[in-house]
């Protein structure tokens, strides 16, 4: 379903929430060393998060068709990154910085060795069945030496290379 109203009004009044997302360099740089890789995206991941009911009437719209809300939370609501990679975070907490490194809804299982890639995967497929977190099988790679994530190209050998853009200038 596309949005079918603006949201500006009710992000005005949102007050922002300053959940810190993850740094993407020590993201991609924690993949050095890993001989497999499963790179994951959850399919439509902010719709799969419930609104409490007492915010139903905060975001309700009206239609030709009668007046409407969303049940769940909305794609363009102003704190939606930052609620999403509060949930990853929260759920993931065991194994994030071990065998998992999520960014908002990019997920990426890592496995130092061949051999225990299955298993780190069982425990974040169970993860996601426990929390009723989907996946979009078409943005995913499951058990590869290097692939695509956050737009960079991570390799066991190099850790991460960015992909289409031109370098900045090195941090000090």
């Amino acid at each position: 379903m596309e949005n079918v109203c603006g949201l500006k009004d009710l992000n005005k009044v949102c007050p922002k929430d300053f959940y810190p997302l993850p740094r993407i360099d020590q993201l991609v740089d924690s993949t050095s060393g890993c001989e497999l890789l499963s790179m994951m995206d959850a399919s439509q991941g902010y719709r799969q998060i419930m609104l409490a009911p007492e915010d139903h009437k905060r975001a309700s719209f009206i239609t030709f068709d009668g007046t409407f809300c969303y049940v769940v939370m909305p794609f363009g609501l102003k704190n939606a990154g930052t609620t999403y990679q509060r949930l990853v975070d929260k759920i993931f907490r065991p194994q994030l910085g071990k065998n998992v490194e999520v960014y908002v809804d990019d997920m990426l299982v890592k496995s130092k060795k061949v051999g225990s890639h299955v298993q780190d995967l069982e425990e974040t497929f169970a993860v996601l069945r426990k929390y009723r977190l989907k996946l979009n099988p078409k943005k995913c790679a499951l058990g590869v030496t290097g692939g695509r994530f956050l737009g960079f190209m991570v390799t066991q050998e190099i850790g991460g290379r960015l992909l289409g853009r031109k370098p900045g200038p090195p941090d000090f």
